[in-house]
Protein backbone atom coordinates (compact mmCIF):
# COMPACT_ATOMS: atom_id res chain seq x y z
CA UNK A 1 0.00 0.00 0.00
CA UNK A 2 1.28 3.92 -0.95
CA UNK A 3 1.20 6.09 1.91
CA UNK A 4 -0.83 9.16 0.93
CA UNK A 5 0.22 12.29 -0.75
CA UNK A 6 -0.47 15.45 0.90
CA UNK A 7 -0.37 18.85 -1.58
CA UNK A 8 0.10 21.88 0.77
CA UNK A 9 -0.09 25.58 -0.29
CA UNK A 10 2.77 27.62 -0.46
CA UNK A 11 3.62 29.06 2.97
CA UNK A 12 2.20 32.37 4.11
CA UNK A 13 4.23 35.30 5.56
CA UNK A 14 3.17 37.86 7.16
CA UNK A 15 4.85 41.04 7.54
CA UNK A 16 6.40 41.84 10.84
CA UNK A 17 4.55 44.49 12.52
CA UNK A 18 7.03 47.84 13.33
CA UNK A 19 8.12 48.31 16.49
CA UNK A 20 7.05 51.79 17.42
CA UNK A 21 8.54 53.73 20.62
CA UNK A 22 5.84 53.06 22.57
CA UNK A 23 5.96 49.37 22.04
CA UNK A 24 9.56 49.24 22.48
CA UNK A 25 9.39 51.03 26.07
CA UNK A 26 6.21 48.05 26.77
CA UNK A 27 8.46 45.43 25.89
CA UNK A 28 12.01 46.26 27.62
CA UNK A 29 9.30 47.35 30.96
CA UNK A 30 8.06 43.29 30.48
CA UNK A 31 11.99 42.08 30.41
CA UNK A 32 12.91 44.14 33.49
CA UNK A 33 9.41 42.60 35.44
CA UNK A 34 10.45 39.22 33.66
CA UNK A 35 14.22 39.45 35.07
CA UNK A 36 13.13 41.25 38.70
CA UNK A 37 10.54 37.81 38.78
CA UNK A 38 13.42 35.20 38.25
CA UNK A 39 15.61 37.36 40.66
CA UNK A 40 12.97 36.65 43.27
CA UNK A 41 12.55 32.71 42.33
CA UNK A 42 16.09 32.07 42.59
CA UNK A 43 15.92 33.67 45.95
CA UNK A 44 13.33 31.65 46.80
CA UNK A 45 15.18 28.66 45.44
CA UNK A 46 18.54 29.06 47.34
CA UNK A 47 16.82 30.05 50.78
CA UNK A 48 14.98 26.71 50.41
CA UNK A 49 18.11 24.60 49.91
CA UNK A 50 19.65 26.15 52.52
CA UNK A 51 16.62 25.10 55.11
CA UNK A 52 17.05 21.24 53.68
CA UNK A 53 20.99 21.49 53.92
CA UNK A 54 21.23 18.28 56.46
CA UNK A 55 24.56 18.97 56.63
CA UNK A 56 24.53 22.51 57.63
CA UNK A 57 21.92 21.55 60.68
CA UNK A 58 24.09 19.10 62.01
CA UNK A 59 27.57 21.58 61.51
CA UNK A 60 25.18 24.01 63.75
CA UNK A 61 24.84 22.07 66.12
CA UNK A 62 28.03 20.95 66.84
CA UNK A 63 28.90 24.50 66.75
CA UNK A 64 26.52 25.03 69.38
CA UNK A 65 28.01 22.51 71.83
CA UNK A 66 31.46 22.95 70.68
CA UNK A 67 32.23 24.60 74.83
CA UNK A 68 30.72 21.60 76.33
CA UNK A 69 31.57 18.43 73.79
CA UNK A 70 34.43 19.75 71.68
CA UNK A 71 35.66 16.12 70.65
CA UNK A 72 32.28 14.79 69.49
CA UNK A 73 32.74 15.89 65.88
CA UNK A 74 36.58 14.84 65.42
CA UNK A 75 35.70 11.62 67.56
CA UNK A 76 32.87 10.69 65.24
CA UNK A 77 34.77 10.72 62.34
CA UNK A 78 37.72 8.36 63.88
CA UNK A 79 34.96 5.52 65.04
CA UNK A 80 32.70 5.76 62.09
CA UNK A 81 35.30 3.15 59.94
CA UNK A 82 35.15 0.74 63.03
CA UNK A 83 31.02 1.23 63.15
CA UNK A 84 30.87 0.38 59.29
CA UNK A 85 33.29 -2.74 59.11
CA UNK A 86 31.55 -4.25 61.58
CA UNK A 87 28.13 -3.39 60.22
CA UNK A 88 29.54 -4.98 56.66
CA UNK A 89 31.16 -8.01 58.79
CA UNK A 90 28.02 -8.32 59.96
CA UNK A 91 25.77 -8.00 56.38
CA UNK A 92 28.64 -10.53 55.37
CA UNK A 93 28.37 -13.25 57.36
CA UNK A 94 24.40 -12.98 57.38
CA UNK A 95 24.79 -13.19 53.09
CA UNK A 96 27.00 -16.43 54.01
CA UNK A 97 24.78 -17.66 55.93
CA UNK A 98 21.99 -17.56 53.90
CA UNK A 99 24.11 -18.70 51.00
CA UNK A 100 25.05 -22.04 52.73
CA UNK A 101 23.27 -25.22 51.27
CA UNK A 102 23.13 -26.72 53.73
CA UNK A 103 22.16 -24.14 56.95
CA UNK A 104 21.00 -21.64 55.42
CA UNK A 105 17.83 -21.81 54.89
CA UNK A 106 14.66 -20.40 56.23
CA UNK A 107 12.36 -23.45 56.15
CA UNK A 108 10.44 -23.23 59.72
CA UNK A 109 9.41 -21.10 61.80
CA UNK A 110 12.76 -21.85 64.28
CA UNK A 111 14.97 -21.30 61.86
CA UNK A 112 13.54 -18.32 61.39
CA UNK A 113 13.28 -17.42 64.67
CA UNK A 114 17.22 -18.23 65.06
CA UNK A 115 18.04 -16.22 62.26
CA UNK A 116 16.23 -13.19 63.60
CA UNK A 117 17.98 -13.60 67.54
CA UNK A 118 21.68 -13.80 65.45
CA UNK A 119 21.58 -11.12 62.95
CA UNK A 120 18.09 -9.00 63.24
CA UNK A 121 18.37 -6.93 66.12
CA UNK A 122 21.69 -6.23 66.23
CA UNK A 123 22.24 -5.40 62.65
CA UNK A 124 19.13 -3.49 62.93
CA UNK A 125 20.86 -1.65 66.43
CA UNK A 126 24.03 -1.18 64.37
CA UNK A 127 22.41 0.56 61.47
CA UNK A 128 20.89 2.92 63.74
CA UNK A 129 24.46 3.71 65.22
CA UNK A 130 25.87 4.04 61.83
CA UNK A 131 23.35 6.46 60.64
CA UNK A 132 23.29 8.87 63.85
CA UNK A 133 27.36 8.89 64.04
CA UNK A 134 27.29 9.42 60.12
CA UNK A 135 25.95 12.85 59.89
CA UNK A 136 27.67 14.16 62.87
CA UNK A 137 30.96 12.67 61.27
CA UNK A 138 30.57 14.66 58.02
CA UNK A 139 29.42 17.86 59.84
CA UNK A 140 33.04 17.64 61.57
CA UNK A 141 35.34 20.46 61.26
CA UNK A 142 38.24 19.09 59.08
CA UNK A 143 41.07 19.33 61.01
CA UNK A 144 43.93 21.02 59.05
CA UNK A 145 47.29 19.07 59.93
CA UNK A 146 50.26 20.87 58.58
CA UNK A 147 53.18 19.56 58.40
Amino acid sequence: MNPPIYVTTSPLTLPYPTASAAGGAEVVELLRQVIDVQREQLAVLRAQAAAQDGLARWRAFLARWQNDFPDVGPSCKEVLPIVERAYLTMIQELTDHLRDPDGGGLTNEFELGEFLDRYGIRLGQLGTILSQLSPLADASPVENSGT
